[in-house]
């Protein structure tokens, strides 16, 4: 006879406020952290390189990679024989 009352809700009550309390208090941190006003950004922000270039610097692009790398040191890996080759 327990078990019908508990399920009726004549003692899971507690419990269950306790659980919405929790879940409408996270998802109202969640709301305030994810879109309160300290997390939107300034409407004109100056890319990297304008500000670089605003105060002197200069930029230059990056040097290209080699089109032919150097071998690496040590010796070269065996290539194992194909299934086919013991014909």
């Amino acid at each position: 006879m327990k078990v019908r009352a508990r399920i009726r809700g004549k003692e899971i009550g507690r419990p269950l406020a306790v659980a919405a309390a929790v879940a409408v208090l996270s998802l109202a941190v969640f709301l305030i952290v994810e879109f309160g006003p300290w997390n939107r950004q300034p409407p004109d922000q100056d890319s990297t390189k304008e500000v670089a270039q605003s105060v002197g610097a200069k930029v230059i692009p990056t040097q290209p990679k080699l089109s032919v790398e150097p071998t690496p040191p040590g010796p070269k890996p065996v290539q194992p024989t194909p299934p086919d080759a013991d014909n």
